[in-house]
């Protein structure tokens, strides 16, 4: 960065020391008016983040970069909140030689702490983050960017930076006592100790290299976690189950575990304890977040066009994904109108119990072997299309086996996840064809129950053993079955009537991209009805009543949400008379279908 004394991706403490400096030195009587709140450094990030383009050559942080990244260098993170751990106290600044220094964004102290010198104790909040379940791995993007950076540093920022860690020694590392999820307000604890880092640790520092890969934890491609330390936000920017893009100072130790070794038996009795209970920094990686924003499905995709469609190109876009769509259903034109409808559904409002929005799909007539067929098929197509997408094979034996809700374990303090703690914008795909005659035990019953709880009020029960509460949620339905399900009540139900067999094409890169743009991006456009449009729509349904007593309000509800999608799959945001027009021929055809 020209005019900047350090480098904001390799240094980004020493940023964040020189603007609490400047801040301290400008006025401030101390660290004190500082208390929880920025001094201009997250401003400084931001601009270097957003307006600078210094996003894209910030490296991302996953279970193969974690190797190779530097440790106080600045990375980003995505992931989805699986478990929020409270608030933790830290000693955010301090007095050496009379001169105020600060620990914030950081596990360690920069120089030793006088335990007489003046201190000031601030608060920063702690998530426990996981890679989104079931994100498909075309959405992932590059890991390569920066990944030897720490070999090429050689600049003197660097080795002013080289020569500041050489003090850290002084551990800071804190930990959270245990408190009841949204319950009650979380206890704090403030830990202080004076572990020393390794040898090895030091050595990599010094010379600038990184960390040696043999030291580092073997992690799966999809299962690194990480500790996202949380500062000056408010409580309601970050909700569990909410997907985050954190951008951060990494700290990660994987000798941290050895080197406490060397300490004595009291201090190693009570690191062996945190880590059995809590998450030892030699295994979970800590981030320190500057900068975090919120994702939705859209920000997964990988390539966004330039410049977005007009209306006539969405609707050609629309034309080309509704054929794929019938060539996969084996040429069913009809299956394949109410599957697009399906995969833009998104629920937009809550009243009283019902989601509005939703659009569960209930497919019949499928068997074990046209399953194999159709069934693969589709499964192949929604996950090319979405980025987060996931399949039940349903079975007495998965319902009696499973642990689909999370589950608080008060031994741990931590919340264990279920296969339903699900992202928002997530596609459950449910195969009924699998299930056969035997016996639900009582936890079978309760899968059934949740499973059914999700189809039809887009919730899920949190387990806390004493108590459950409902958590919502926003995930696509697809139900494949050979009669209408009794199990899981689908908004559509729909007999599925191939003429051909599934679709063996070879997709267009360049057309596969489009679709999921249009998928990504239509499912959010706002949608209203006119004033002379509704009265249409309040004289058709006041007539379909009038004709057939058994139409309720729930398939009235159904209507208006096919006539919003309808609107919304031509890139509309108004609901027109030829649009409502196709939603009645639509329904028509169905009921004629299931008679």
């Amino acid at each position: 960065m020209v005019g900047m004394p350090y480098d904001l991706l390799a240094n980004p403490l020493g940023a964040v020391r020189l603007t609490f400096q400047k801040a301290v030195d400008s006025g401030h009587s101390g660290a004190a008016t500082l208390d929880g709140r920025d001094w201009g450094a997250a401003d400084l990030f931001r601009q270097f983040l957003f307006n600078d383009g210094g996003l894209s050559q910030v490296p991302i942080l996953n279970a193969a970069s974690v190797r190779t990244i530097p440790p106080n260098s600045l990375v980003r993170f995505r992931g989805m909140i699986q478990d929020m751990l409270g608030n933790e106290f830290y000693v955010g600044a301090y007095k050496d030689a009379g001169r105020w220094r600060t620990n914030k964004f950081t596990d360690v102290s920069q120089v030793p702490m006088d335990l007489s010198s003046d201190k000031r104790v601030w608060e920063r909040r702690l998530l426990y983050c996981v890679p989104v379940p079931w994100l498909n791995s075309w959405t992932e993007p590059s890991s390569e960017v920066l990944l030897n950076r720490c070999a090429s540093s050689t600049s003197p920022q660097t080795e002013k930076r080289q020569r500041d860690d050489d003090e850290i020694i002084d551990h800071m590392d804190t930990e959270v006592l245990d408190h009841a999820f949204q319950g009650s307000p979380p206890a704090k604890k403030m830990r202080g100790g004076h572990p020393s880092l390794s040898s090895h640790a030091h050595e990599c520092m010094a010379e600038g290299t990184c960390s040696s890969t043999s030291m580092v934890p073997d992690f799966e491609s999809s299962s690194l976690p990480c500790l996202v330390k949380i500062y000056d936000s408010a409580e309601d920017d970050l909700k569990l189950n909410d997907i985050f893009e954190f951008i951060g100072v990494l700290t990660f130790d994987p000798e941290a575990t050895a080197a406490d070794k060397g300490d004595s038996d009291e201090l190693e009795n009570r690191f062996c304890e945190e880590e059995s209970v809590h998450l030892p920094p030699s295994k979970v990686p800590r981030l320190h977040c500057l900068e975090h924003r919120k994702l939705g499905v859209h920000d997964f995709l990988s390539i966004a066009p330039v410049v977005e469609p007009k209306p006539n190109q969405v609707k050609d876009i629309r034309e080309t994904l509704l054929g794929h769509l019938t060539a996969v259903l084996g040429n069913d034109g009809l299956a394949a109108e109410f599957m697009l409808l399906h995969l833009l559904s998104k629920v937009h409002a809550r009243v009283d119990t019902l989601a509005v929005g939703k659009l569960s799909l209930n497919l019949t007539c499928f068997n074990k072997e046209n399953a194999y067929v159709f069934g693969n098929s589709l499964n192949l197509a929604v996950k090319n299309l979405l980025p987060i997408t996931h399949s039940i094979p349903l079975s007495v034996d998965y319902l009696n086996t499973s642990t689909l809700a999370p589950r608080k374990d008060y031994e741990t303090n931590r919340l264990m996840s279920g296969v339903l703690q699900l992202a928002e914008g997530s596609h459950l795909t449910i195969d009924e064809t699998h299930i056969q005659a035997g016996t639900l035990t009582s936890v079978g019953v309760e899968n059934t129950r949740l499973l059914k709880n999700l189809i039809e009020l887009q919730k899920v029960e949190y387990d806390f053993k004493y108590y459950k509460m409902e958590m919502t949620t926003d995930v696509q339905l697809l139900v494949l079955s050979e009669g209408k399900s009794n199990i899981f009540p689908a908004d559509i139900v729909l007999p599925l009537r191939p003429s051909s067999v599934g679709s063996t094409e070879m997709l267009d890169s360049e057309a596969l991209k489009a679709w999921r743009w249009y998928l990504a991006s239509l499912r959010s456009l706002p949608h209203t009805i006119e004033p002379q449009m509704q009265k249409v729509v309040e004289d058709d349904m006041v007539a379909a009543r009038q004709a057939n007593r058994t139409l309720g309000s729930q398939d009235f509800s159904r209507w208006l949400t096919m006539g919003r999608l309808m609107s919304v799959s031509f890139g509309e945001t108004c609901l027109s008379l030829k649009h409502w027009q196709m939603v009645k021929e639509l329904e028509r055809l169905r009921m004629e279908r299931l008679q």
